[in-house]
């Protein structure tokens, strides 16, 4: 009988700290661990007890690349819990606001993350010296993307300009058309984007989970909309990269915590979930199979060109290699809808709706680019916070990246017998598939092997 460990001891090119533990004995994967050993934020407990007019403040500072996404989160909790409704033009201005994050953090999970891997480069670096004009044009994108929330939101990182109930002040539409012109001339950008990541060479694969999305018929939702869920393919007894739309099922975002349940794993400082008793995965392949029907024209054009089947015909994407080109689609899809909003933009008569407090509970989810975010908050009369729990898409998504690992890996070890550097690089690629955001910093590899009969 031999048994063969693996275990990496910092996982490159991801946004954070993590480690993988696998082990394998007569060509089998009896064990796969992902291990997030970054110490405890607490963010959940520094919460209570402060202000319900604060969450937003506090949880940007969660993730630098994603701040956004969870301020938004954070806002539609307090406000739900408080009965306030922010729509219209501050509606608007929020999904143009989630535009300009998802334009930046997927360019930048696309190019500094992932393309390398295609490529054979340990880093962006290194493919500029192979790709020099692909990662100009990266860049130049997340640039545009940033200058939305700069404009929005103050500033690029941890904005100062959003509060509950809408923002401390609205753009004029004077400020608006420079950006306007800058996104027009960055369309044609993003469509080279989907052509360029649709080009590279994709392993055969698939994924064999639920798939946990927001939906909001009519668009592709990212700033609100229903929990929804598409069944995994076992469940219709079809093979994991089977590229048919199975059944959905949905539920309130108040019976979230009764849906996705969080539990403790003793190997990591991270949470678990699975949905109904099930493992769920999370992020851009869910929502391309649950909401890319309604992606606007010039996007579902791309990605039926770059070979992601048709969603308005049933085709969905459980390729988690080529979630490279969903992300690409999604940004296209972001400036494309950013324009739409800028152009039909009238300036609210005020920056905010009250948001007066009471005691209640409140629930809020938005679509991160990494996947469905959802935050909870009860309140007292006061509008103090006494509780808060907040389950990031990441924390969602290990078990699917831990399932992925095993069958991946199964796959090669039938092929024939992986050297260590073979599967290293095989299962840093299977894990950057999902851009899992574990705090947002980058490592480089410490490979450590343990082998024994």
């Amino acid at each position: 009988m031999k048994t063969r460990e693996l275990k990496l001891g910092a996982l490159a090119r991801v946004e954070g700290e993590g480690t993988l533990h696998l082990r394998l004995r007569d060509g089998e994967v009896t064990e796969a661990r992902l291990r997030i050993y970054e110490p405890p934020r607490f963010f959940e407990a520094f919460l209570r007890g402060r202000a319900h007019t604060e969450p937003p403040d506090i949880t940007s500072r969660v993730c630098g690349i994603c701040p956004v996404a969870y301020q938004l989160s954070a806002c539609r909790a307090v406000e739900d819990a408080c009965g306030a409704v922010v729509d219209g033009q501050l509606a608007a201005l929020r999904r143009l606001l989630y535009c300009g994050e998802w334009i930046e953090s997927q360019t930048l999970h696309i190019h500094l993350l992932h393309a390398p891997d295609f490529f054979d480069c340990a880093s962006v670096i290194e493919l500029a010296r192979v790709q020099r004009a692909a990662v100009e044009r990266g860049l130049r994108l997340k640039q545009a993307g940033n200058a939305i929330i700069e404009l929005l939101g103050g500033r690029s990182i941890h904005p100062v300009n959003i509060r509950v109930g809408g923002f401390h002040r609205v753009p004029t539409k004077t400020e608006l058309r420079p950006l306007a012109e800058r996104l027009r001339r960055e369309q044609d950008a993003a469509v080279e984007l989907v052509r360029w990541v649709s080009g590279f060479d994709f392993p055969d694969a698939g994924c064999d989970h639920e798939l946990l999305a927001l939906a909001e018929p009519g668009t592709y939702a990212i700033e609100s909309g229903t929990p929804t869920a598409m069944d995994a393919p076992s469940a219709a007894g079809l093979p994991a990269d089977t590229d048919r739309a199975l059944p959905t099922r949905t539920f309130d975002v108040h019976d979230f915590g009764d849906h996705v349940v969080e539990r403790q794993v003793p190997y990591s400082t991270a949470l678990h979930s699975v949905l109904d008793g099930r493992r769920h995965l999370t992020g851009s392949l869910a929502r391309y199979a649950i909401s890319g029907r309604w992606l606007t024209p010039i996007a579902l054009e791309a990605a039926r060109d770059a070979g992601l089947g048709d969603p308005q015909q049933g085709t969905v994407c459980r390729n988690p290699f080529r979630s490279i080109i969903v992300r690409a689609v999604e940004v296209l899809y972001a400036i494309d809808e950013a324009l739409r909003i800028i152009d039909t933009y009238e300036p609210p008569a005020h920056p905010a709706v009250a948001v007066p407090p009471r005691a209640a509970t409140g629930h809020g989810a938005t679509e991160a680019p990494r996947g469905l975010l959802y935050h909870r908050y009860t309140l007292d009369a006061r509008g103090t916070v006494t509780d808060a729990n907040l389950v990031p898409p990441t924390a969602q998504n290990q078990g699917a990246i831990e399932e992925d690992l095993r069958r991946t890996v199964r796959h090669l070890l039938r092929t024939g017998e992986p050297t260590d550097a073979e599967l290293t690089a095989l299962c840093e690629r299977v894990i950057r598939n999902h851009d899992p955001c574990i705090s947002c910093s980058a490592h480089f590899l410490d490979l450590r092997v343990r082998r024994g009969a």
